[in-house]
């Protein structure tokens, strides 16, 4: 097995395992971007509005797993909700997410 199926495969196993515990998913592209295609269920909170809702997002008081369009926005703002105390994982790109959580 090679390095990124391995890191792929923990990666996938961490989103289960989070989704496991009622993990709220985050999508952090525009509004405009959320409209024309989304998660069901997910919460649209833009990436520069990330910081602005921190408290609201602790009081979640579950896992987070951010997404958007390729992984690079999430990957910021799971870095700012990490750094904040918040339970969080990348899951990357928003339509490759919902197949991964709805095989």
């Amino acid at each position: 097995m090679g390095i990124l199926n391995l890191l792929l495969g923990n990666k996938s196993k961490m989103i289960q395992d989070f989704k496991s515990r009622g993990a709220i998913i985050i999508d952090v592209r525009s509004a405009g971007e959320y409209a024309n295609g989304a998660i069901p269920g997910s919460k649209n909170i833009p990436l520069q509005q990330i910081g602005q809702n921190i408290q609201k997002i602790k009081n979640y008081n579950k896992p987070i797993i951010t997404c958007c369009a390729s992984g690079m926005r999430s990957g910021s703002a799971a870095g700012i909700l990490k750094s904040k105390g918040i339970e969080c994982i990348n899951g990357g790109n928003w339509h490759k997410l919902y197949t991964l959580l709805n095989p």
